[in-house]
């Protein structure tokens, strides 16, 4: 994904907000689960499918995470509570 859209739909603040609140992903001690991956990019997907109203499966693939992965993690995400501690932290 280019530098600048990314920059534009998470600047480094909002990314300094993100990044402590994520929760963490790890491999399963007997194999399998959560693969790693850039965290950032995978927060820039998902914004920018909230933003843009497209759909899971229309994600662009210039942002170097699949549609499978980016819904994944936003469910995880808002399962977790991170949008509404991230409008608490001041983010929205």
């Amino acid at each position: 994904m280019g530098a600048e859209l990314s920059m534009r739909l998470v600047p480094g603040e909002l990314w300094e907000m993100v990044a402590p609140l994520l929760p963490s992903f790890t491999a399963r001690p007997q194999g399998g689960g959560t693969a790693p991956c850039d965290q950032r990019a995978v927060f820039t997907a998902v914004v920018y499918v909230l933003a843009s109203g497209f759909a899971w499966r229309h994600l662009p693939p210039s942002f170097d995470t699949s549609p499978a992965t980016a819904h994944r993690r936003f469910t995880v995400w808002t399962e977790a509570g991170l949008w509404r501690r991230l409008h608490r932290a001041g983010a929205g």
